[in-house]
């Protein structure tokens, strides 16, 4: 195993049996690894550094637990309406994976309370509490494995906390709310297709979005729709104050 440190990053906050504990009442099973889990709560803004100069933080494991839950709810979704077509399917998934669902949906399950972060960065990270359960997932994925964390997301989270019903009939469509903003900001708007990855079944559009001639996000998707949705997914909670990536 990779991880290994002699003292748990997050003892500060949580001790190795609090954590297990919170991890089984939440999820229902007892973690391996407990490192991964601490790890998976320590916010870049509380990160540590070893003595050889490496920043940890859980962005790695957020970065994995995101593809991670992308491909389960891609599987669910598929199997779930096996005759709408990869519009619906896309659009349900970002409903799913969406930053304001998974920052929800972190707290109904508690996860918030467990997050190591500094407090006076709180407000300028408003997604947060999404970026953690992603970086649980990705923590649960490195300590039992796919089938593990594919199964615990179907049972223990979509189950539970998701009525995709509801969903289905949600609009969200965050291209719209954009557009809505730019028009009442009097302020010109571009989706730009900037690349092409992939070939053939597995290629992706990425598309800037353009406000005022700058590229305030960029979305990737396998349709030009889907890529757009997502760059304005992102623009959106950027404009409402959240930190995020281009």
């Amino acid at each position: 195993m990779i991880f290994r440190r002699n003292k748990p990053v997050g003892a500060e906050f949580s001790s190795d049996k609090q954590l297990k504990q919170a991890i089984k009442s939440i999820l229902g099973y007892k973690p391996g690894n407990i490192y991964l889990y601490h790890l998976a709560f320590l916010h870049k803004s509380a990160t540590q550094e070893t003595n050889n100069g490496i920043r940890i933080n859980n962005e790695r494991l957020e970065f994995l637990g995101d593809a991670i839950l992308d491909a389960v709810a891609a599987d669910y979704l598929f199997k779930t309406f096996p005759t709408k077509d990869e519009g619906f399917l896309t659009e349900m998934r970002s409903k799913i994976v969406s930053r304001v669902m998974l920052n929800k949906l972190s707290q109904k399950m508690g996860l918030d309370q467990l997050i190591q972060l500094d407090n006076s960065s709180a407000g300028t990270f408003r997604s947060f509490m999404g970026d953690a359960f992603e970086a649980l997932i990705g923590a649960m994925y490195l300590d039992k494995g796919y089938d593990f964390t594919r199964k615990t997301i179907l049972d223990r989270i979509i189950s539970r906390y998701f009525n995709i019903d509801e969903l289905v009939n949600q609009e969200v469509n965050f291209k719209s709310k954009i557009i809505e903003w730019a028009q009442r900001e009097k302020k010109s708007t571009q989706f730009m297709v900037v690349d092409e990855v992939g070939t053939g079944y597995k290629k992706q559009y990425i598309v800037e979005l353009l406000v005022e001639g700058e590229a305030i996000a960029r979305g990737q998707d396998y349709s030009i729709k889907g890529a757009e949705q997502n760059a304005a997914e992102k623009s959106w909670q950027k404009i409402n104050g959240e930190t995020i990536d281009l």
